[in-house]
């Protein structure tokens, strides 16, 4: 395949995918298959010699859409959404063309110079004070490995890059129960061990208690360990927690302990500014890492993390040898330093696509149009008989269940292998729920009602 060839194919996938989406309700959510059923239908190695690209593209059609969960269906209200918005899908093809490796500076001025603008307009958007920079990672995951990694070094006096941790004192970083799976990997991967995650207690509305951190902080200093930070939840991806922000950090700055929040899914709600409310107190963080990949329209993958002061973090895991300096040029941002991978794709441009394409205005409707609906079919699912609301919606998200655990895995299970929409589970306060997430980027209140529809139509 050529150059040539790749002109006409790419007009064919753009023919493909306009159809895609066209025809996406018509297709069931989740793909009615078992384990293997994908697998079974490739060769059991790879080809010697070349392959027309008629038979791939055939191959493709017969294989892949059957065998998909559709991320981008209008009624998938499952986990939160992977959107991708026709601008941002745009930018990606011209990302891919280019195929440029933005590690630093010099490999291409463009990607690093629009990423630091894109940060500064998603600042202005979700209302943080001037001051604040950032980078764009993969995922909220590596922001936050990222950020407890610097919580690591900064604890040691950053001896734990060159020393290791043996020897070390024991570190603890400080965390709610609500907060994602990922804080825990986090720990794992900076070494500094599960058993130092201390998960602290809740109040009734599911945040953190700032009197009991401050509490487990004092008390692991009299212990001899050596507190090192402080991971708080807005917006958890269980039920919606979020931790009181502007308290925590209070408490957590009163023993000098760096703060990170996970607001992965919810930090896109804050381009409205009557949900920045729940975020009180967001201002005094330290790093705060939100997914427009998640609620924005801009595609997986692409998240944004914001620092209060980068130093910390590029001294711990910033590495500059010779081959990787641009010459003359001291003063230019290289972003790998502000990241774990060295290697660093074109995230940006998809940013800048969809925020001229659809400006804030045309965002904040989406985004408002789906909380309202949330509500809206929360209450329809409430005065059904034998339905339970188990927790109120938090923006779009809310749980359900019935009168047992049974009954509630076993109506998932029906509404999925149905196919109309798609819905996943959690376990709250030991219940086994299932959650409700409206975000798709192209849904429209019938596509959320239908929840209600299906619901009723399964019991």
């Amino acid at each position: 395949m050529n150059h040539d060839d790749l002109r006409h194919w790419s007009k064919h996938a753009a023919d493909w995918a306009h159809g895609y989406h066209r025809d996406l309700r018509l297709q069931p959510v989740r793909a009615p298959l078992v384990p293997g059923a994908i697998s079974r239908q490739l060769p059991p190695g790879p080809p010697d010699q070349a392959e027309p690209m008629e038979r791939i593209w055939e191959d493709f059609e017969r294989i892949v859409p059957p065998g998909m969960t559709h991320w981008q269906h209008p009624r998938f209200f499952a986990y939160f959404p992977a959107n991708a918005a026709p601008a941002s899908m745009l930018a990606e093809q011209l990302a891919n063309a280019m195929a440029a490796q933005g590690m630093i500076w010099q490999t291409s001025p463009a990607v690093t110079e629009v990423e630091q603008v894109m940060v500064q307009w998603l600042r202005q958007a979700i209302g943080l004070p001037e001051g604040f920079v950032g980078t764009i990672h993969d995922s909220a995951t590596t922001a936050t490995l990222s950020a407890v990694l610097t919580m690591r070094e900064v604890a040691l006096d950053y001896a734990g890059n060159t020393g290791g941790l043996s020897g070390a004192p024991r570190l603890r970083i400080y965390a709610s129960a609500q907060t994602h799976s990922s804080v825990d990997k986090a720990v794992r991967v900076a070494g500094i061990g599960q058993d130092n995650l201390v998960k602290i207690r809740a109040d009734d509305s599911l945040s953190m208690d700032p009197v009991a951190l401050a509490a487990a902080i004092a008390g692991d200093i009299a212990a001899g360990f050596m507190p090192a930070g402080v991971v708080l939840c807005a917006g958890g991806t269980s039920v919606g927690a979020f931790d009181r922000i502007g308290d925590c950090i209070a408490a957590a700055h009163a023993h000098g302990l760096p703060v990170h929040v996970d607001a992965a899914w919810a930090g896109s709600a804050m381009i409205c500014p009557e949900f920045r409310s729940l975020w009180a107190g967001i201002e005094a963080a330290d790093s705060i890492v939100f997914n427009p990949h998640k609620w924005l329209g801009a595609q997986f993958d692409c998240a944004v993390q914001f620092l209060r002061d980068p130093a910390p973090q590029i001294r711990a895991l910033g590495l500059r040898p010779s081959y990787l300096q641009t010459a003359g040029r001291e003063e230019v941002v290289n972003f790998n330093e502000w990241t774990v991978p060295l290697g660093r794709r074109f995230r940006a441009l998809k940013l800048w696509f969809v925020l001229r394409a659809y400006g804030l205005d045309g965002l904040r409707e989406r985004i408002r149009n789906h909380v309202t609906w949330a509500g809206e079919v929360c209450e329809a699912l409430r005065a059904l008989p034998g339905v339970h609301i188990v927790t109120q919606p938090r923006l779009s998200l809310f749980t359900f269940a019935l009168a047992s655990d049974a009954e509630t895995e076993a109506l998932l299970n029906r509404i999925n292998d149905d196919g109309r929409i798609y819905l996943t589970q959690t376990l709250h306060l030991g219940r086994y729920v299932i959650r409700v997430q409206v975000g798709q980027f192209d849904c429209t209140r019938e596509d959320v009602m239908m929840i209600e529809e299906v619901v009723k139509d399964l019991m």
